[in-house]
């Protein structure tokens, strides 16, 4: 996780750098449709149009998006119900906390003399994506004791689907997100950014009475399996009208199940002793497993009333796996004669509003193409050409165009523009060498794809955008919007 924020605070720095130079270039965007003259280039005469593009709303379904989560990566907690286009999301998360070795003691006296104190679900906290200041109420339960429960340490679970079950509640907390920062003062901990949850005393008084003996009922300690057969695991949901999903680090040093207990320390003395305490059960990650549940409902939203029409859209409403996407066509592309192209270029521009300061937009959008030669389960490919695998064995996302920069509107606001780099490919479609496809524009996190160049060479990659899952969408301008459409740019020789 902390290579993938590496990567692009890194993919920032280099974007900075390209604005400033790009500022040289002699070629700039043409203000107007049509085929305007521009100063030559090296001699030659160069001209600039704008191609209509022609965009259609989905939502990927249960059947349509393969996303599994690994367990090492950022997991959400949370609800949206507020958001004004894109509605409701719903995370929830399941994993497991285990004492790290086998058999296993509280290592200070037999059970029948240990006391309960306090339990408490501790989780290790990134950051917020959504309102930090709406109250939201999160409750902890038990996974239920049934085989079907049994997680798989080795296995990557679909964030589209609720893996297990859970009934009995353990504990609640209602708290505002933004208060997650703030240092703690807890028994042998004071550190900052961890969510507490204290759990009933009850559940901590049956953490103390088990043991490490073998085929024993009260035997949890004694192996892995063990325990498992007493405590499936922890289901942790938000029941409130909030309007954020919280990140957390499973793997982090704040994740983890924290016993508070009394202990009778004497040894000849008849004197009672008591001390204080406390036990760590941690995320072990050769042992323990987790799933990430992430439910969106956009019922009687702007995203649901765009989606199935038969016109191009003036709105393209875009949202982090799992969300939407849009096809893009190109049809007047196919009517264009050969000439030589020096840029083609999808533009992209944002459409501000005020809610864009509460829900931001993802890092990166990513395109690729419809590809109906290619069978299931992959129907798309990289966009041919332009996306290739560099020398560091990613995709050169930066040149793509994947990353913003920023621009002003018309309305003085500060609005992200993506131009995707077609050059290549369109060249090819306009020399009769390369079919023309309908795009894909969506923001994901990862997934499979066919790679090739040339197409028919293919190989199935993993492909890799953005830094996580839930957080980031955006609206953009569609075809047919008045002031914003998105559009094709075309810097063309003729021959």
């Amino acid at each position: 996780m902390k290579n993938r924020y590496f990567f692009l605070n890194l993919i920032a720095i280099v974007a900075t750098v390209a604005i400033v130079f790009s500022a040289c270039r002699k070629i700039n965007e043409s203000t107007e449709l049509g085929g305007s003259l521009i100063p030559p280039v090296d001699g030659i005469n160069t001209f600039d149009t704008l191609i209509n593009v022609q965009t259609f709303n989905d939502t990927f379904g249960f059947l349509t998006d393969s996303q599994y989560l690994d367990k090492n990566q950022e997991f959400f907690l949370g609800k949206i119900n507020n958001d004004p286009f894109f509605g409701k999301t719903d995370a929830r998360m399941f994993f497991e906390l285990k004492p790290l070795i086998y058999p296993y003691s509280f290592g200070n006296a037999h059970p029948d003399s240990l006391f309960i104190d306090s339990v408490v679900l501790v989780m290790d906290y990134i950051e917020t994506y959504g309102d930090t200041n709406t109250v939201q109420t999160v409750n902890v339960y038990e996974m239920d004791q049934l085989p079907a429960n049994n997680f798989n340490v080795d296995s990557n679970y679909l964030i589209r689907k609720e893996h297990f079950t859970y009934s009995s509640l353990l504990g609640s907390k209602s708290f505002a997100p933004k208060s997650l920062k703030d240092s703690v003062k807890a028994f042998n901990d004071t550190s900052a950014s961890q969510l507490r949850i204290r759990l009933d005393n009850s559940f901590g008084t049956r953490l103390l009475s088990y043991d490490s003996s073998q085929n024993t009922l009260n035997g949890a300690y004694s192996s892995d399996s063990a325990f498992k057969s007493n405590l499936k695991g922890f289901a942790v949901r938000s029941m409130s009208s909030g309007d954020a999903v919280m990140g957390f680090n499973l793997n982090g040093a704040n994740t983890k199940l924290a016993i508070y207990y009394r202990y009778d320390k004497r040894v000849v003395s008849t004197t009672p002793n008591i001390q204080t305490t406390v036990a760590y059960f941690s995320f072990v990650g050769s042992l323990c497993a987790a799933a990430n549940y992430v439910q969106r409902d956009y019922t009687g939203t702007p995203v649901e009333a765009s989606v199935g029409g038969t016109v191009s859209d003036q709105i393209v409403y875009i949202q982090t796996t799992p969300g939407t996407f849009a096809t893009i066509k190109i049809p007047d592309l196919a009517l264009i004669g050969n000439r030589v192209i020096h840029r083609a270029e999808l533009i992209v521009e944002q459409l501000y509003d005020i809610s864009d300061s509460t829900f931001r937009a993802p890092d990166l959008l990513y395109l690729d193409a419809s590809d109906p030669s290619i069978t299931a389960p992959y129907k798309y490919r990289t966009i041919p050409y332009d996306l290739a695998i560099d020398n560091t064995g990613g995709l050169n996302l930066l040149s793509f165009g994947s990353l913003p920069t920023m621009d002003v509107d018309g309305g003085g606001n500060k609005i992200r523009v993506w131009k995707f780099n077609l050059s290549r490919y369109v060249q090819h479609i306009l020399t009769g060498t390369q079919s023309l496809y309908n795009l894909r524009l969506f923001a994901p996190f990862s997934f499979l794809e066919q790679y090739g160049l040339p197409p028919g060479a293919d190989l199935t990659i993993p492909v890799n955008i953005n830094s996580s899952v839930a957080k980031g969408r955006v609206r953009v301008g569609g075809g047919n919007h008045p002031t914003q459409r998105m559009r094709l740019r075309l810097v063309y020789s003729k021959l």
